[in-house]
């Protein structure tokens, strides 16, 4: 991979880690409701689970589409459904009461697992090799994957942090309550483009 190439990898990794998505999101209302601590293995599902995504997909496993297309369509349908409980568990998340943890946050597991329903995940994994490797070779895919992951650790976090630092406005029950339906209303938006393709 030359050094341009490398660098260009690099700047869609960080670009396309630290924007909005539904991953960011739930960071952040993970953050607000059980600090950056306790959402640690949610950073750390994310990162490992979407480097896997990446080198499986690069490896071949996207061919699978091409066989198959109607797993797209059980895919899409996958992904709106889980989605839509997730934004419902955020909205619906009781304000923690004194002395009590006030829920749990999503796993390593789940996090890692959620990669593979998360529509915007999909779409950086198969930009990022075709774009970034376009050989398909394992090194080049293992590449990707690997800048990928060390990118998108740092950048997951600052929304984690974000979150938490919103937990000093959010001491209010019903300011909390707000906040979780603001970002659940967030996450069922960031199924636009997946629903507006679907449309099409």
């Amino acid at each position: 991979m030359t050094y341009e190439l490398l660098t260009a990898l690099i700047v869609f990794a960080f670009v396309s880690s630290a924007t909005p998505g539904p991953n960011n999101l739930m960071l952040m209302a993970s953050g607000a409701n059980f600090g950056f601590r306790r959402s640690v293995p949610h950073m750390l599902g994310i990162s490992v689970g979407f480097m896997l995504m990446v080198f499986l997909v690069g490896i071949g496993l996207v061919q699978v589409f091409d066989l198959y297309p109607l797993s797209h369509t059980i895919l899409k349908v996958a992904s709106v459904a889980y989605m839509s409980w997730l934004a419902w568990k955020i909205a619906n998340a009781a304000p923690p009461k004194q002395g009590e943890a006030g829920g749990t946050p999503m796993t390593f597991l789940q996090a890692a697992a959620f990669q593979w329903v998360n529509p915007k995940a999909w779409a950086m994994a198969l930009t990022a090799v075709t774009v970034y490797a376009p050989t398909q070779s394992v090194a080049a895919v293992a590449l990707v994957a690997a800048i990928f992951g060390a990118v998108n650790a740092p950048s997951v976090s600052v929304w984690t942090v974000m979150g938490q630092q919103m937990r000093r406005i959010l001491t209010n029950p019903m300011r909390l309550r707000v906040f979780n339906w603001v970002m659940a209303a967030l996450l069922m938006a960031s199924l636009y483009p997946l629903l507006s393709q679907t449309a099409v």
